[in-house]
């Protein structure tokens, strides 16, 4: 096999190393970086189980990034997979009423994008050296809600680099806000945007391919680059975690080698259950990636009938990761399924732009096999979280809720009784009101910090030290805009 470039999705412009695309973050093209093809796993799941997490990770995403040496990429996953998650085993997998949980919310900020944004700041920056880049990198990026933090807290005070992250304003929850907004480090800036997170998005988008923008940032010494899932030094550590996962239910006895499982994975912007379908791509057996979505239910649409349309309702609910009614990261699978077509991609990317909407023909649809669509309503959300609770004891967010709810639907709809994994994608402290309310809507009267304390007691866990830290921490960024001024926010950030 030859080695590994990553190309365009909307042109066929000449492909650059995985370094080079790291850097970059969007193709010049508006396009998202795919590897030229999917490699093949080296080790065996047999071989994988006897692994800790940081193993794993350097193994399965060594063949993804061939300018990495094996020494760079260790150095990289050591500083990323450290002291700040709270519990040694990175990402553990619980089992949670007969169902396996993949826990991504161990990190300094308590929901899974720690798992990626742990590492990219150290990818990007060995990437600026391998690469002779002087400039600084000016990292842009929109968020849901759980990105923001995470991209802050991996970036801020990293040398040779700035963040600039937009979020929407009434769009996250308290604490997700509260995480974001006191975030220090003099290299950080954080912007609410009036409107949600899709007109963040577009934004972000807008100006990585306005040549103006880039230009003036360039004249000034600073580069884009982005710490959204678009970014593929994002998407390749996301990977990793399905090789693990099932690594640790063969080491648990719970799957022989070779059995296939199904992966639920709450679905926003696409890019997680990506990751997924690259694992079973490069040989984890998974049977099944089921797409879970909440009202939003834009992925839910587009797995049954074949028509992927934005042009609905945008619903605000207790689970606002997922919130999103443009999945940037589709684009990449809709590229494989036709094809690796760019010049077709691009007309299909262009027909959402335009108009809202583009369907794929028939043969394409029978490319999603490995996919399933489901979706939950907000009262199938808190029903799951008190019957758990009930159940076990056990409390989860409203996030891993949706995937929690849709497992138990595939499962009943189709009868299929294989080893399921739900993606467990943030901790319930970020949810705390709409957690409890659902085990009992009496705590709706209590305030922040008092369901916090709650939430502990009932749980029996350790309130997150990412929360304690937040309780009396000073909101140090106020600035609100509108989408049109965001590009002004930048330069009174960058003092240019």
């Amino acid at each position: 096999m030859s080695e590994i470039m990553y190309k365009s999705t909307r042109s066929g412009s000449e492909p650059v190393t995985a370094s080079q695309a790291i850097l970059r973050g969007l193709a010049p093209d508006g396009g998202l970086y795919v590897p030229t093809e999917i490699p093949s796993l080296k080790v065996s799941m047999r071989e994988l189980a006897g692994m800790d997490y940081r193993d794993v990770a350097c193994t399965v995403m060594a063949p993804f990034l061939p300018d990495f040496s094996d020494e760079e990429l260790r150095r990289c996953v050591e500083a990323a997979y450290d002291e700040k998650f709270d519990t040694p085993e990175i990402a553990p997998v619980v089992d949670v009423d007969g169902y396996s949980h993949l826990e991504l919310f161990h990190g300094a900020t308590i929901a899974f994008k720690d798992m990626a944004l742990s590492l990219l700041p150290h990818l990007m920056t060995a990437s600026a050296r391998k690469n002779g880049v002087k400039d600084d990198i000016v990292i842009l990026t929109a968020t849901s809600g759980d990105t923001g933090k995470a991209a802050l807290a991996g970036f801020a005070d990293v040398p040779g680099t700035k963040i600039i992250v937009f979020y929407p304003k009434d769009g996250v929850s308290p604490i997700q806000e509260k995480q974001m907004v006191t975030q220090r480090g003099d290299n950080t800036c954080v912007v609410g945007i009036k409107g949600n997170f899709d007109d963040a998005q577009n934004g972000v988008k807008e100006i990585f391919g306005d040549p103006g923008m880039i230009g003036e940032l360039a004249g000034k010494g600073y580069r884009f680059s982005s710490a959204n899932s678009i970014n593929i030094g994002r998407l390749v550590p996301q990977v990793a975690y399905y090789a693990w996962a099932y690594s640790r239910l063969l080491r648990q006895g719970k799957i022989k080698d070779g059995e296939e499982i199904v992966v639920v994975v709450p679905t926003g912007n696409f890019g997680n259950i990506l990751a997924g379908y690259y694992a079973k791509l490069i040989g984890v057996p998974i049977a099944k990636l089921v797409c879970a979505s909440n009202e939003n239910k834009v992925l839910f649409d587009f797995f049954r009938t074949g028509t992927y349309d934005r042009n609905r309702e945008f619903i605000l609910t207790s689970s606002p990761s997922m919130d999103i009614l443009i999945s940037s990261n589709l684009e990449r699978l809709i590229y494989m399924i036709m094809g690796e077509d760019a010049s077709v991609n691009a007309r299909l990317m262009a027909e959402l732009k335009e108009k809202g909407r583009y369907t794929i023909p028939d043969e394409a649809r029978g490319k999603l096999d490995a996919f399933a669509g489901y979706y939950t309503n907000e009262a199938g959300t808190a029903e799951l979280i008190r019957d758990v609770y009930r159940a076990c004891g056990y409390i989860c967010d409203t996030h891993t809720a949706v995937a929690a709810h849709v497992a138990r639907q595939y499962r009943k709809e189709t009868g299929d009784d294989r080893q399921m994994v739900v993606v467990s994608t943030a901790s319930p402290y970020k949810f705390t009101r709409s957690v409890l309310t659902a085990i009992d809507p009496t705590y709706e009267n209590k305030e922040d910090f008092e369901l916090i304390d709650e939430l502990s007691r009932l749980s029996g866990t350790k309130i997150p030290q990412a929360i304690e830290d937040i309780r009396s921490a000073p909101v140090r960024h106020k600035t609100v805009c509108e989408k049109g001024e965001m590009r002004d926010v930048i330069r009174d950030f960058l003092k240019i």
